[in-house]
């Protein structure tokens, strides 16, 4: 095989292995959902609005700042102000 060949084939694999690992990305995340006012300070996943993204939330339990958790399993998560919620909440500042 020429050395064009070998690196146009190599550039095939690697492109066929990244699109298998994006199609597998969604199947997890449909198990997971989000839930708001239950991460510590600098530990969200993102925000409803109150800030940027990920790791940038001030305070703990920001009700505007999700975690990503298993499905199902947000409402029973528990915080000194109540449990998690599925939606953005207010909680005391």
């Amino acid at each position: 095989m020429s050395t064009a060949k070998n690196i146009t084939v190599a550039a095939l694999a690697g492109a066929v292995t990244t699109a298998m690992a994006t199609l597998a990305v969604p199947a997890q995340a449909a198990d997971m959902e989000k839930c708001y006012g239950v991460s510590l300070k600098g530990q969200n996943d993102c925000a409803a609005g109150a800030h940027s993204c990920a790791g940038t939330s001030t305070v703990d339990y920001d009700g505007q700042s999700f975690k990503l958790v298993p499905a199902g399993t947000c409402t029973d998560i528990e915080t000194p102000f109540g449990p998690g919620s599925v939606e953005p909440i207010q909680r005391p500042a």
